[in-house]
């Protein structure tokens, strides 16, 4: 369970929550004067004060902050280790650079998200996984070598992964679905960026991946391979991470032989990729790049397939579309507390959070079958 030795709020869990739900300081002072009595005197410069450490807040200052923003009084109080940018080694997918505001809102989930599973577990069985194996790439060694590893260790050395989710589960992670850039007005003008996950993995502590809940299943699979990769490879920052977990994906989803022989075995068009996504569960562009950096097509040949997909509009949707994985690991591990005669308020309350949120959050999907162990779908005959 998290510290909280004090009544007063701590400050830089005011600004965590508050970058957690979008708002700018601006705003949080906005809502707390409309939420206060007639004539109040909350400011920004109040709000940035507070943040600041440079006056306490507690008492009923400390609940109309609470109510503001929609977090239980406790939270507030909570200080924690911090995960961020220059802060703890945390990693993103996106397809741009994404704003200062953008990644705020996305660490401080991650630090929220970190925080709520700590207080859940401190009362919860202990999982057994495998254990995400540490591979340093070198000279040596490879980021494919190193996806050849986990799917040896897996014992998955055949053709498409059947669950991405249930490989970095069982192997010890955990993985959690969230809306990572806050939703934008139609008519504004502006469009969301689209920051496909965010993952930390720090000592003493079992990693933690939030994916993007409006990402394409197929980017989804590639996403969460890519952020393994980190897990598996990057103990420590690495100047070519980027590129090292990409290779690490495509190896995990698209092992080179098999999928060699099943890109070489015909002419490669969009009606053999669309064939070849529905098989290996990944997108056709990702494909398409498999089949280039095999040396299987020519430049010439990469460049027209992906001008015909572009003008058919599959750089923003792709047909195909299947069903996204869903992480089972939390739900499974509430659902056992809920059997054990823990009741949903209490846990919501441990977590920090309302009842409402709580169930929004972590009890919304019910929890599928999973398999015994791991398994793949066998190659075609």
């Amino acid at each position: 369970m998290e510290s909280a030795d004090t009544d007063a709020a701590q400050p830089r869990m005011l600004v965590i929550a508050r970058e957690s739900r979008g708002m700018t300081q601006g705003r949080l002072a906005e809502v707390m004067q409309e939420l206060d009595d007639p004539g109040s005197k909350v400011s920004q410069g109040y709000v940035s004060r507070a943040e600041a450490g440079r006056l306490a807040v507690s008492g009923d200052r400390l609940a109309l902050y609470a109510q503001a923003l929609g977090y239980p009084v406790p939270l507030l109080r909570v200080g924690t280790q911090e995960v961020g940018a220059g802060v703890g080694l945390v990693h993103h997918r996106k397809k741009q650079a994404a704003s200062a505001g953008d990644l705020k809102r996305i660490h401080a989930l991650l630090n929220l998200t970190r925080i709520q599973l700590r207080a859940l577990l401190a009362s919860a069985p202990k999982r057994e996984t495998t254990g995400i194996p540490q591979v340093a790439v070198d000279e040596l060694t490879t980021a494919a070598d190193a996806a050849k590893q986990v799917r040896a260790k897996w014992d998955a050395a055949g053709g498409p992964l059947e669950s991405v989710v249930a490989m970095a589960e069982d192997l010890g992670a955990w993985v959690t679905c969230r809306r990572l850039v806050a939703p934008v007005p139609l008519d504004s003008g502006a469009e969301s960026v689209p920051v496909d996950a965010v993952s930390c993995a720090l000592a003493g502590e079992d990693p933690l991946v939030l994916l993007n809940s409006g990402t394409p299943a197929e980017r989804q699979r590639f996403t969460l391979a890519h952020e393994l990769g980190h897990m598996v490879m990057h103990q420590v920052p690495h100047p070519e991470q980027e590129k090292q977990a990409n290779a690490f994906a495509a190896e995990l989803l698209m092992p080179r032989r098999q999928i060699r022989a099943e890109l070489s075995s015909g002419a490669l068009s969009v009606p053999r990729l669309l064939d070849l996504k529905a098989r290996w569960q990944v997108s056709m562009w990702a494909l398409l790049r498999r089949a280039h950096t095999l040396g299987i097509i020519s430049d010439w040949q990469y460049r027209t397939l992906a001008v015909e997909m572009s003008s058919l509009g599959y750089r923003t949707s792709e047909p195909g579309t299947f069903d996204a994985e869903t992480p089972t690991a939390v739900t499974s591990m509430i659902s056992q507390q809920l059997e054990q005669g823990r009741e949903i308020p209490e846990l919501a309350s441990a977590a920090y959070l309302s009842q409402d949120e709580f169930v929004d959050l972590y009890l919304s999907c019910p929890v599928p079958p999973r398999p015994a162990q791991l398994t793949v779908l066998s190659p075609r005959p």
